[in-house]
């Protein structure tokens, strides 16, 4: 049974940091592309970041360019996502997401559909 579990969500104050980890179960995370997206109240799933399979290269939605950075540890098979500087923009609910046999990050990385397993969400809150 695939499974992806986040975890490390929390309510932090703006200018803060979050770390958070996606760990899987019966996927390999090491060999695939792995994402991470959020979806506030109200607002549609948006990509935050895709990582090619090695970790040798990752794009980031322009929203976060700077201030997160993902990362994996494939002995883990945990992929993490350290957010600093915190804005209460960044508040919403986020997701790693894979897709089955996909290794690097298409053109289209940022599209939700494109994604086959899901993680069951952590939420992330910035106050003011």
């Amino acid at each position: 049974q695939v499974q992806m579990v986040e975890s490390g969500g929390d309510l932090v104050q703006e200018g803060g940091s979050l770390r958070l980890s996606c760990t899987g179960s019966g996927l390999p995370i090491g060999n695939l592309a792995m994402v991470w997206f959020r979806q506030a109240p109200g607002k549609e799933r948006e990509g935050v970041s895709c990582t090619n399979w090695n970790g040798g290269s990752t794009n980031y939605a322009d929203s976060v360019k700077g201030r997160f950075t993902a990362s994996r540890d494939t002995a883990k098979n945990t992929m993490y996502l350290q957010m600093n500087s915190l804005k209460p923009e960044d508040t919403a609910m986020y997701y790693c997401a894979a897709r089955s046999a996909t290794a690097y990050c298409s053109g289209s990385w940022s599209n939700r559909l494109m994604y086959n397993y899901w993680g069951q969400g952590t939420q992330v809150t910035v106050s003011s």
